[in-house]
This record gives structure tokens, sequence and C-alpha cells, in this order.
């Protein structure tokens, strides 16, 4: 028999652009099924519930849902904050007086561990209960799943970002550099370049933090793009790494700082301003130029993949009906790429996926590690959208001069 109760649901992490579909697939789920007796969403993730932030979902009608579900951004507010035993037994405290019995958090990488803590105290304390993780994550890093909820969107609006400097620098010539999210993964960062038609596209040259990010062969490629094309598109994770597996970026820093989940907080404004200086001072080429696309990427409300919404929202009632299966007490639901492209919805336990990190496979980056390669462009069309537009140049014969 399931258990009756209360059901809370709640967003961690940095926001993406689908990340409502997947709270209205959920809360529209839950509403169907008289086991979950209300429905209330915290208000800035786990911190949300020891404040006792709560909406109540209940009632909330399905199109304003559906309205919800078509705005980018954490509609219930985010959090970074990571439980330790404390604070699950003031989780618990809550959930106790609100008569909480379901609990489903939208997330990356540490959320994915919050449900892992929350759900290993749920059993520690006897406490009938069931914790559900919702994937997302722009970095695309959760491991098992072929991608994750959110990553469609944002590796469109960099590939469509790329496309447009790649025909400005066309237009008029200079180098580039693009500096994109990516703390450990480069699969964003990668996404650059499904814009690319032609050989002389850009982006010419991708740096990853899968690969050691070294200053001299960096210079030695962007001068050969250089005096081959006259210009030079960049994409470079933030995230890059130098032979020692320390974060290039980090190292500008006077003082290095970190978040609640011991993360360094990267420095991308200053990476590309570095990466600029040392071309331009070693190259003797005036007109570069940087950018980092930041907030950008993550809930820009122009570009989002319609498979990636789809996605996003069959991820959220995916969670609700696995719940209310009497076989399962906890999980997190993973996306399964069947054939061609075909999605399915699975669940693993929450310690296979919390905390750990996918990276992009080897058959995804050129051998030169400055590019990435067909197999990686092959599985990433896909996730970008139905309606993704190609760019088309001016095809016309030269009038021969008098």
């Amino acid at each position: 028999m399931n258990i009756k109760g209360n059901a809370i649901i709640a967003q961690g992490g940095g926001p993406t652009a689908v990340i409502n579909q997947s709270l209205a697939g959920a809360v529209i789920e839950m509403k169907k099924h008289k086991e979950i007796t209300a429905i209330y969403g915290a208000l800035h993730g786990v911190r949300g519930i020891i404040e006792e932030n709560f909406l109540d979902l209940t009632n909330a009608t399905q199109e304003h849902l559906e309205e919800v579900a078509q705005t980018p951004c954490a509609a219930l507010l985010s959090t970074r904050d990571k439980p330790d035993q404390e604070y699950c037994e003031k989780i618990f405290q809550v959930f106790k007086k609100y008569n909480i019995r379901y609990f489903f958090y939208i997330g990356g990488n540490d959320s994915s561990d919050t449900v892992r803590l929350v759900n290993e105290y749920a059993q520690k304390e006897d406490y009938e209960f069931k914790a559900f993780h919702i994937p997302k994550t722009i970095d695309n890093d959760l491991v098992i799943n072929d991608h994750t909820p959110g990553f469609g969107s944002a590796a469109r609006f960099v590939a469509q970002a790329f496309m447009g400097v790649n025909l400005e620098t066309k237009a008029l010539d200079g180098i580039y550099i693009g500096i994109v999210m990516g703390r450990h993964a480069g699969f964003l960062t990668a996404a650059s370049a499904l814009g690319r038609r032609k050989e002389e596209d850009g982006p010419h040259l991708i740096y990853l933090p899968e690969r050691s990010f070294n200053i001299d062969n960096f210079l030695q490629d962007v001068k050969s793009v250089y005096n081959k094309l006259g210009r030079c598109v960049i994409a470079v994770s933030e995230g890059i790494i130098d032979e020692d597996g320390a974060p290039i970026a980090a190292k500008l820093k006077t003082n290095v700082s970190r978040d609640s989940h011991g993360n360094i907080e990267l420095a991308g404004g200053e990476l590309g301003d570095m990466l600029t200086k040392i071309i331009k001072e070693n190259l003797n080429i005036k007109r570069v130029r940087a950018d980092t696309f930041g907030y950008l990427q993550r809930s820009f409300p122009g570009s989002i993949s319609d498979t990636d919404q789809n996605e996003a929202r069959l991820a959220g009632m995916a969670a609700v009906q696995f719940a209310l299966m009497e076989e399962y007490q906890s999980g997190s639901v993973i996306l399964d790429r069947v054939g061609e492209y075909e999605i399915h919805y699975t669940l693993t336990q929450l310690e296979n996926i919390a905390a750990k990190t996918k990276h992009m496979p080897d058959e995804f980056i050129n051998q030169e590690g400055n590019h990435i390669t067909n197999a990686f462009i092959k599985y990433a069309e896909p996730l970008i959208g139905t309606d993704f537009k190609k760019i088309v140049s001016l095809n016309a014969p030269m009038v021969n001069k008098i």
C-alpha cells in the first residue's frame, strides 16, 4: 500500500530555460493521485523548507501551470545550500509538522546529493517517506544519463551565439574568444560547433576541461588559424585546467573563494581578459575580443529547444509516477537514449548519481585536444531542437574587374 500524505517540490542549483517544465509536469501529475493530499512548493530549495516558505500548489490550475512551464528560470527560486546532518534534522522537523511524505527536488549533481542525504536521514529516523531527484543541468554532467534537461536549450544558445560571431569575424576580421560555462565537463563549450556548416566556419578552436591547456600550444593554434583565414573564433570552457590539473581561471585570482559545496568560484571574465592579453602581446594582433557568456546561457527565453522542453516535462512526470509505485522508495530519474533518437525514462538509486560528474568521452574530442569530432555533433544535434536555423551565405559570381 502506498504512503498517503503531503508532497513538497523544490528547485536547486543553477536555473535552466526548461526547469519549470519539470515543475509543471510533476505538479500536474501529482494532482492525479489521491495518495498526495496537498502539494507545496518550497521557495529557495531546501532553505525554503527549513524556513517554512511554501507556496500551496494544490489547487493551481493547469492553465496557470502551463504558462509557468513556458517561463525560463526557477519559478520556485533556488539555493546552493548543501544540507549536513543538523540541516537534515531541521528539514525533518518541518516535514513531520506538515506531514510531508513525498519530496521531489529538481537539480543537478549537488542537488542529487542533497536528495540522498535527506533520504538517508529519513531511513535513519524510520520516517515513512519517498524522495526523488528530477535531473536538470546545463552542464550535461550527470552520470548514467544520456543527457540532462536544460542542456539542449543552453547548447542551442551557445551554438547560435557562435554562429553570429562567426559571421561577425567574416565581415570584420579579428580574433574572438567566448568563455562558456562548464566547470569539469566540456559539453556546453563543445556545443559552440553545432552551427558550423563549412570547414572555414568558427569556432575554429575549442578548449575543454577534459584536456590540459598549454599556453604555448594555444598561441601556436591561434597563429596557425589566423595566418590561414585572417580571423579566428575560439570557444573556451571556464573550467580549463593546466598540466597539473589546476583551473586556469582560479590561478588568476588573488583570493580564491568556494561555494557551499566546496567548488572553486571560477573567474570567467578574468580568463577571457588574460587570453586576450596573451594573444595581443605574443602574436601582435590588435583586434582581439573576449566575452563571458555567464548567466545568459542558462535562462535565455529566445533560444529554447522544443526537444528540451518536452523531455524536461516528461522527467518531472516520470518522477511522480515512480514515486507512486510501491516498489520504489527513492531514486533519480534517468534519461536513456534508445536507437537513433528515442528517450526512455528509468530510475537509478540515488547513490549511483549523487555528487558524481560525467565528462566528455574521448571519442567526442579531437586528437589535438583543440576541437570536437563528428561523433559529438551526431550526439548533440537532436538535443537543440527541431527548428534550428542554418546560416546561408550569398552565393553569386564575382564581377570581373574593369
